[in-house]
């Protein structure tokens, strides 16, 4: 094993405010410095979002996964937004993470952690500082707790006030999702009540409607046996935990808490965040910032991450080599995944790090359409999961998870699938504020192909070929 490398300053060096020292990429100016301060002081003096026990027991679920013992299912929305926030919305998402769960636990045979992109993903990183809209240039939208959609220079112009109404929402959007999943929602008596209606009559749901059928004939045969949503809670409820990029630094700052059990400090704003491929620098503000909190981290690993930069940013994430600490989200985009990502893992292996393999599809497969509609072709996200899984193959790591952007609405945002999503009918029903995400019908077609992966991770034998939709 090589050596390790030193890693960039130590705990006792590091505050929740240190980050400010150092070089901060994709954060937005604010015209008025104490406003900034105003809202993030009152943020500080609110109720946490999570607990540090539950952050705790996702590090433990993660730390099996790490082990290969488990698999980590981490999707939701693009961005949040506080014009489509309606329970509505939030019930069909966490439904479509239900169904998911479901085709991979029965389907791969696999435990299931589940981590939403829910509660908190209101921050978008942006390419470019400006867009052109109608011929007039206006600063770019950054998600709804920065600035507004609206295509207006007042509305563009960064809000302060927009955290704290960010921090509501989150608190409204999780007091919800643990109701679903302690309050019976989530039994899995239900899994025919969980499909939605436009997906009901779809090859994704009829396989699926499939698969409850035979769901159902296992409840029945271990009822028989004693076995019930009574005697078993596990049947009835369900853990759901909530993740989000950590990327505007001041509202993490005001949500961050020692842990009065522990003694150490806690991001009590998501159970974990993650690190954008863009604000990944070693000496950067987000590094800095996320070393210091005890939540389970991601990493978002794209094409042009160096393994040397990547064994650094490890040691400075996690120092300790904890499993369950680190996530290595890769996006490379499905013609450089097979290319790129087994030098990455390699390199990690040799260095006997202890890592959460994770595969992001859409990042790196967006594209703009002939009619001006950005989106994700439905055929090249299959493909860098197919690749990704072939690669953890033949590297030898267990293919730990995927990250994904979708939601439980009936969008057209992402082309082909089953249903067949042309360029044309994007136009149909695209609500996206930034980026495409995958229908319910597309997110299940998705969830059967993982699970094919997974039953064939499971057997230790070649990849069955799997044709796209």
């Amino acid at each position: 094993m090589a050596t390790r490398t030193a890693a960039t300053g130590s705990a006792a060096d590091w505050s929740p405010e240190s980050w400010r020292a150092k070089p901060a990429r994709q954060m937005p100016s604010y015209p008025d410095p104490a406003k900034v301060e105003a809202a993030t002081r009152r943020l500080s003096t609110y109720p946490p979002l999570v607990f540090a026990g539950e952050a705790r027991r996702l590090k433990a679920h993660l730390s099996k996964v790490a082990k290969g013992e488990a698999f980590l299912l981490q999707g939701g929305d693009c961005a949040e937004s506080f014009a489509e926030f309606h329970p509505n919305n939030i019930r069909d998402t966490f439904r479509v993470l239900l169904q998911m769960a479901i085709v991979l636990t029965f389907g791969g045979a696999t435990p299931v952690v589940k981590v939403g992109r829910l509660a908190g993903q209101f921050a978008k990183p942006r390419s470019s500082d400006t867009e052109t809209i109608d011929g007039v240039e206006l600063p770019i939208y950054r998600g709804d707790i920065i600035n507004g959609f609206e295509p207006t220079l007042a509305s563009r112009v960064p809000d302060p006030e927009r955290m704290v109404q960010a921090y509501n929402q989150a608190a409204a959007t999780l007091n919800l999702l643990r109701a679903f999943a302690q309050g019976g929602y989530a039994d899995l008596h239900k899994v025919h009540q969980w499909n939605l209606g436009f997906v009901e009559k779809s090859p994704a749901g009829e396989r699926y409607q499939d698969m409850a059928d035979r769901l159902d004939e296992t409840l029945a045969f271990m009822a028989a046996c004693g076995i019930t949503a009574e005697t078993t809670p596990q049947i009835r409820e369900t853990e759901l935990f909530t993740s989000h990029e950590a990327l505007l630094l001041p509202y993490e700052q005001a949500l961050t808490r020692v842990d009065s059990t522990t003694g150490d400090w806690y991001d009590v704003s998501a159970h974990m965040l993650w690190i954008g491929d863009r604000t990944r620098q070693p000496d950067g503000a987000h590094v800095e910032f996320c070393r210091g909190i005890k939540n389970p981290l991601g990493l978002k690993c794209g094409p042009s991450l160096d393994p040397d930069e990547l064994i650094r940013l490890i040691d400075i994430l996690n120092p300790a080599d904890e499993p369950g600490r680190l996530t290595l989200i890769c996006r490379m985009g499905h013609d450089k995944v097979e290319d790129k990502l087994p030098a990455i893992i390699r390199k990690v292996k040799r260095e006997g790090r202890q890592v959460v393999w994770s595969c992001d599809p859409m990042h790196g497969n967006t594209i703009k359409s002939t009619n001006g509609f950005k989106t994700r072709p439905f055929d090249r996200i299959l493909a860098e999961v197919r690749g990704f899984f072939e690669v953890c193959r033949a590297e030898g790591v267990h293919p730990g998870g995927v990250h994904f952007e979708m939601t439980g609405q009936d969008v057209t945002e992402c082309t082909g699938g089953a249903q067949a999503i042309t360029e044309h009918a994007l136009a149909l029903r695209y609500h996206t504020a930034c980026d495409p995400r995958l229908n319910a019908n597309q997110a299940l077609e998705l969830a059967f192909l993982v699970a094919e992966g997974l039953k064939t991770a499971r057997a230790g034998q070649p990849r069955p070929a799997v044709a796209a939709e």
